[in-house]
């Protein structure tokens, strides 16, 4: 017991709770099952783009393309839908993520082969294709009035008392678990952000583990991207703009340590959930747009010093316990 006390993410769940409660305090609607299930399918795209982020982050990197592979993929899949009406609607999802595997692969080969930091090598490709889907679209919005009724009601269509979303989300969510506990590349991930040096003696592959997860980073994104836009209705050059800073955020609350090597997918949707609480809730309450970016600011910015000090006093114990 005392051991899951200790945990980053029961601490996180804790204050999760808490919040809730104080923002209940102030709104009696705000945890009705209308408005929690609204929370639900607004934070869903968050959680899968965070996952994604959260393998990046764990080797060290960040992957800042993930919105603009949002964008792309978004505008690509609502273009053919657009001109070619009788494709099933749910190919849009695996051609979505075929699309984000190609986007995220390129990442990878300038990461694992050109010896770029991540940081570098998704700055550059973010500026890449946010270019391309305005050379796609002519500069031009893909409205709802464009887009057939089955690829609209791909995030929205009722499944058990869900929508498809949720139950999408739920299934990454998992399938995050398992790679990351139960498969010898999720080990590989840790093992290479934890202690690059040690990884390579023992084995792991280096170009290998930064090719798997820039890949599997730009396949959520990219799936994320076909049901984002047709949540809201509407592709174009700019969906999603900052979204990446967001995932960034998620994991950083989520308990997920920046030098690698350090963080859980459980901690990463706690974190996802509580980033998309924080927003539902300020606007809830009638917090101005304007203190609701200073607000999450100060979240993030307590969040990354609380994570630092819980990462240096860990060094610490393990340096004491080497000396002795």
């Amino acid at each position: 017991m005392k051991r899951i006390l200790k945990r980053r993410e029961t601490t996180l769940f804790l204050s999760l709770v808490a919040l809730m409660l104080l923002v209940t305090l102030r709104s009696s609607t705000f945890l009705r099952p209308g408005n929690l299930n609204s929370i639900l399918n607004d934070t869903c795209a968050l959680l899968i783009v965070s996952l994604g982020q959260f393998l990046v982050i764990l080797i060290g990197g960040i992957d800042l393309s993930v919105a603009a592979t949002m964008a792309f993929t978004g505008m690509v899949t609502a273009l053919i839908n657009q001109y070619n009406p009788g494709i099933p609607a749910w190919l849009m999802l695996p051609i979505g993520a075929a699309i984000g595997a190609g986007l995220g692969s390129i990442n990878g080969f300038l990461v694992a082969f050109g010896a770029l930091p991540p940081m570098i090598a998704t700055i550059a490709t973010m500026s890449i294709y946010r270019g391309f889907v305005y050379v796609f679209s002519k500069g031009a919005w893909v409205l709802s009035r464009d887009m057939t009724p089955g690829y609209l009601a791909l995030p929205s269509t009722p499944m058990l008392g869900l929508t498809s979303m949720v139950w999408i989300t739920i299934g990454v969510i998992l399938l995050a678990w398992v790679f990351m506990r139960y498969t010898s590349s999720g080990r590989e991930v840790y093992a290479f952000g934890g202690n690059k040096t040690a990884a390579l003696f023992a084995g792991v592959r280096e170009r290998k583990v930064e090719m798997i997860v820039m890949t599997l980073s730009g396949i959520l994104a990219g799936i994320v991207g076909v049901l984002w836009v047709a949540r809201y209705g509407n592709a174009h050059s700019e969906t999603a703009a900052e979204f990446h800073m967001q995932t960034v955020a998620a994991c950083v609350l989520g308990g997920v340590s920046f030098v690698g090597g350090s963080g859980t997918v459980v901690g990463v949707v706690i974190g996802a959930l509580f980033f998309g609480v924080i927003n539902n809730a300020l606007t809830v309450v009638h917090i101005s747009p304007f203190f609701q970016m200073a607000i999450q600011g100060v979240v993030i910015l307590v969040a990354i010093v609380s994570n630092t000090l819980i990462d240096r006093k860990t060094q610490m114990k393990l340096i004491a316990r080497r000396k002795i």
